[in-house]
């Protein structure tokens, strides 16, 4: 049976990569030098505003095969309300195969049936509808969104120890185990650790569900570039984290690369002349050029209620961001004075300086730059409140996107390696040669 895996490395810098292959760690990574040696390769070329250089936007034109100006999908989430454009999931199933996919970024679930589907944390879209995908989805997105709390539930706790007893494998869970305690000393690895059950739960469902067509998607090392670039010895920059931020002598990108190093391995030792792997970035980080710092809502009902807002529902997204709901335009309105109105006190800053306007919702983002102090407060609607208490420390801002990004292609696609880089959007197309209709009947 031919199958074929499609693994999303979210904004890996496989230039970075090579420089670790490079020096002393060469040995280090034997599955990432392995694909690198012996993979066909070509670089990526995305969008070339910088604000549209979102992963969101990225997958979007792999997994429709359309550029950004095509497809106009801006925010994470949004896929699911632009129902005309085609996505490689429900083609490749109607074209005859059975599909399965763990995490998906910006991905709406269409299909009536698949082999698996999980969906991104961010993305308001349904599972494949087995219990236990189910119970898998909704430990995702609260453990993910509630992450800078730190805080898990009971429910998304016993989906946890299922999710590890599901996948239950001397070698494999010996590691996640290792790597759950070295959160204690290193808080960074925490999201590696997702990462790593992901993984685990992927290789599960592909290895008894027997997809056709099977993607997973990796974050965890985007979100680790995002936060510890600096830290890196093979990345040259003046700018540092402070002391209480990390240990100085700490490499948390060498550490997402081992345990990347390890995912890998476990697909390369299932290829053959029936499997065919592809394995994209979307898009790149680089080193930010100057310390800015992150914060999100602790609670963002809480803080909404306490500010004035109406609305029905709020959506958390990713990071800073978030999208406020309404049932009446002119609480719509209210929000929006409510919003603007919210100021830092120490440096008058307002705190939600990008507001978009849709139909009937809010989508917003916190944007204040620096740090906050226990002594901090804000100002909204003439009173006076703690900044401190309302936000959560998220990071501080160490890598920024650029447009450059990776894909390669196991040999037996029969891909040839590129001198020049191609639109992330041609992806798609690769992708659907391998999957032609199948005869009906």
């Amino acid at each position: 049976m031919k199958q074929y895996l499609f693994l999303q490395l979210n904004e890996i810098n496989f230039g970075l990569v090579r420089e670790y292959l490079s020096n002393e760690d060469k040995y280090r990574f034997p599955n990432l030098r392995g694909i690198i040696e012996n993979f066909a390769y070509s670089e990526t070329a995305s969008e070339k505003k910088y604000e549209n250089l979102e992963p969101w936007i990225q997958w979007v034109s792999i997994q429709t095969g359309k550029s950004f100006k095509e497809h106009q999908v801006f925010r994470l989430g949004d896929i699911v309300s632009n129902k005309q454009l085609n996505q490689f999931f429900e083609e490749v199933k109607n074209n005859g195969y059975r599909v399965g996919a763990v995490s998906p970024m910006n991905a709406d679930n269409r299909m009536k049936t698949s082999a698996y589907f999980i969906p991104d944390p961010w993305t308001d879209t349904e599972s494949d509808g087995s219990p236990f995908s189910k119970r898998l989805t909704s430990m995702l997105r609260q453990s993910v969104n509630d992450n800078a709390k730190g805080s898990l539930t009971l429910a998304s706790i016993l989906t946890l120890f299922e999710s590890v007893f599901r996948t239950f494998h001397i070698r494999r869970t010996s590691y996640l185990m290792k790597l759950v305690f070295s959160v204690i000393k290193s808080p960074w690895k925490k999201s590696l650790v997702l990462d790593y059950l992901i993984h685990l739960v992927h290789l599960k469902f592909f290895k008894i569900k027997k997809p056709d067509f099977s993607s997973v998607f990796f974050n965890a090392g985007a979100h680790i570039q995002h936060h510890y670039f600096f830290n890196s010895k093979y990345v040259d920059t003046s700018l540092q984290n402070p002391k209480w931020y990390i240990n100085q002598n700490a490499d948390p990108i060498a550490d997402m690369l081992e345990v990347y190093d390890k995912i890998l391995g476990d697909y390369l030792s299932m290829m053959d002349k029936d499997t065919k792997i592809m394995i994209a970035t979307g898009l790149q980080q680089v080193p930010f050029d100057f310390v800015k710092y992150y914060y999100r809502l602790s609670d963002h009902n809480t803080f909404l209620k306490k500010i004035g807002v109406k609305f029905q529902k709020v959506l958390p997204r990713m990071t800073r961001d978030f999208e406020i709901i309404f049932d009446k335009e002119n609480d719509m309105n209210d929000a929006i004075k409510a919003l603007e109105s919210v100021k830092s006190i120490k440096d008058d800053t307002s705190i939600f300086r990008e507001i978009e306007v849709r139909d009937k919702s809010l989508f917003v983002t916190l944007t204040y730059p620096h740090e906050i102090k226990q002594e901090d407060q804000l100002e909204a609607n003439g009173e006076l409140m703690s900044f401190f208490d309302e936000v959560v420390f998220v990071a501080i801002k160490n890598g920024m996107h650029d447009s450059k990004g990776y894909a390669y292609f196991s040999k037996n696609m029969g891909v040839k390696s590129s001198d020049k880089p191609i639109h992330v959007s041609k992806l798609h197309g690769i992708i659907m040669k391998n999957f032609p209709k199948k005869a009906s009947g």
